[in-house]
């Protein structure tokens, strides 16, 4: 008899106590923590010793590897790191990252910036490089070690947790030990907490690569693509990433030998400039390419007719670029056929409420709505990351009760809401001020000392954050649900990339249109723009929901025509023979 599976608080309590959920947390702050040091609180060091703001808006390009980082997770996922491989496949990737942002962050605090911005800016490039390859890593191993008793989506919600405590204390703990020692020390303590989870590292589960050659073996099977096709394909392939790494390469260059008081180029011109024909060029080319293989290999044209024996070096090494760089998209595009339309349009719409105007918010705050510094820094960094963690301990609770699509479709539904929350705020608040009537937490608020102008924006930031910490549950464990096993680091990457890019495009509209329409009415235009996401969750549940529909019936066909009673021949005639 079938064992029932665990739901709700039974499943999260099973999976807490399992080692990979553990390793999982640990993971999540190793991720975190390097990206909470190098995007915000870097800026702080940099500006309280008086740093000028260009130097800082060059140092500020950093950010760009971890968009941009699916153009080196074939490397992640393919190749073998002498000496370190024995501890694991992705285990080898996230120890050796750990290390080096261990060592950059040393060099970072025993450099002064001051009198060596250049070496310390060369030393924030490498650790941003260590840290965006590490998520690579990291978001690979989840996926991969994901079973029965602790599902994706359980890992996902556990990731963004540690993610979160390690934001807390890379953002407002440094702050607070700034305040009482050196940013040298601080960062030092830094690269500690990173170095106690190579520990992590070493007793976290691992899974084992594919055997060696299995990609070679496999396209060398009769009715594989003829190695001159997939060469063209890969050709096309190659020139567009090519084309996109060096394009990145000359922008990082450039940004490093801005001359002393000249303007430095714009990152956020670059990434709305060149980042849509970066994405065209590494994605939706390479898709189109492993959509056209795929008709070709289905209807039986420019296909092997008999298995190649005898593969040379040079065929050998081009198909494992295939395998790297066409092969993963070839394997999403197969198996999710025309839906994979469907999933560009869920992945490219279900973040962009909160990413879009997440660049906005302080000036929001501080400007527009005149809050002060300190209150905007107790409800955001604070009061706002607590309220994150609420929401995703309850997006993980949801997927463990509810399940997979009825978590995402909320997810999609709470921020747009969130959205008109904001509108609201901008336009005085009255309807938050009748909320908080009902609900009493007017007079909670003044029993604690507080006024109703603070609680609007506490109830604002409680909402947008829960949503958003449940929207980031379910947007990662529905992205970690779909990618293939086969080729994890890549199709992750790849997808999760496109959420980022979108976002720092929208923000150049938003900035436009926050100047001359005002808060309140882009924040509905945003709203209202979220429900195509809503949209595109809804077909995508359609899609999948006929897709096990037609499985089901499928297998149970095959049962019923297991048991038909094999057919005697009439009395009198002679069995055949």
């Amino acid at each position: 008899m079938a064992t029932t599976r665990p739901k709700g608080l039974r499943l999260l309590k099973v999976a807490l106590g399992n080692r990979k959920s553990g390793s999982m947390l640990g993971f999540g702050f190793s991720s975190g923590l390097p990206f909470a040091l190098l995007i915000g609180t870097l800026n702080a060091w940099l500006g309280e010793v008086k740093i000028n703001l260009a130097t800082i808006g060059v140092l500020s390009w950093i950010g760009l590897t971890y968009a941009f980082k699916f153009l080196w997770s074939p490397l992640v996922d393919r190749l073998e790191i002498p000496g370190l491989n024995r501890f694991g496949r992705r285990k080898s990737w996230i120890m050796l990252c750990q290390a080096v942002l261990v060592a950059a962050f040393v060099a970072l605090a025993l450099t002064d910036p001051v009198t060596n911005i250049g070496w310390f800016a060369i030393f924030a490039v490498i650790a941003s490089f260590a840290s965006a390859t590490q998520d690579v890593a990291v978001d690979a191993w989840r996926i991969d070690v994901a079973d029965e008793a602790v599902p994706v989506e359980l890992l996902s919600a556990i990731y963004q947790f540690g993610y979160r405590i390690a934001s807390i204390v890379g953002g407002a703990l440094a702050l607070v030990l700034a305040a009482r020692m050196s940013w040298s020390l601080v960062y030092l303590l830094m690269a500690v907490a990173i170095g106690l989870m190579i520990g992590v590292a070493l007793t976290a589960p691992d899974t084992n690569r594919p055997p060696k050659g299995a990609m070679n073996e496999a396209l060398s099977q009769a009715g594989e693509i003829e190695p001159s096709t997939r060469l063209v394909a890969l050709a096309i392939v190659g020139v567009c990433w090519a084309w996109a790494i060096v394009t990145i390469a000359r922008f990082m260059t450039s940004m490093l030998l801005v001359a002393p008081g000249a303007k430095p180029p714009s990152v956020a011109d670059f990434t709305k400039g060149v980042g849509p024909w970066i994405i065209v060029a590494t994605v939706f080319v390479p898709l189109t390419i492993a959509a056209a293989v795929n008709w070709l290999k289905a209807h039986g044209r420019h296909v092997l007719a008999a298995r190649d024996e005898h593969p040379g070096a040079g065929r050998t090494a081009a198909n494992h670029m295939y395998g790297a760089l066409v092969s993963p998209l070839a394997e999403l595009s197969e198996r999710l056929g025309w839906g994979v339309l469907i999933v560009m349009g869920f992945i490219l719409t279900y973040a962009l409420c909160y990413n879009i105007w997440s660049s906005f918010a302080f000036p929001f705050y501080l400007d527009f709505l005149h809050y002060s510094k300190d209150e905007v820094a107790f409800a955001s960094k604070v009061f706002g990351i607590f309220m994150t963690m609420i929401g995703i301990s309850l997006g993980g609770y949801l997927f463990a009760r509810i399940g997979r699509f009825p978590t995402v479709l909320i997810g999609a539904i709470l921020p747009p809401t969130g959205n008109l929350v904001y509108a609201d705020l901008a336009e005085g608040g009255a309807h938050l001020d009748m909320i908080s009537h009902v609900l009493h937490l007017d007079a909670l608020a003044r029993a604690l000392g507080s006024d109703d102008r603070m609680l609007r924006l506490l109830m604002a930031i409680s909402y947008e954050n829960i949503s958003t910490g449940i929207a980031l549950t379910a947007f990662v464990a529905y992205l970690s649900s779909i990618v293939s096993k086969r080729f994890t680091a890549v199709q992750y990457a790849l997808l999760s990339s496109l959420t980022f890019l979108v976002g720092s495009l929208g923000r150049g509209v938003a900035g436009e249109a926050f100047d001359t329409l005002g808060y309140a009415t882009v924040f509905r235009y945003t709203a209202a723009f979220g429900l195509l996401s809503v949209l595109f969750v809804s077909l995508e549940w359609i899609r999948v929901s006929a897709k096990d529909r037609r499985a089901r019936a499928s297998d149970a066909a095959i049962r019923a025509a297991e048991d038909l009673p094999v057919a005697l021949p009439p009395q009198g005639t002679a069995s055949p023979r």
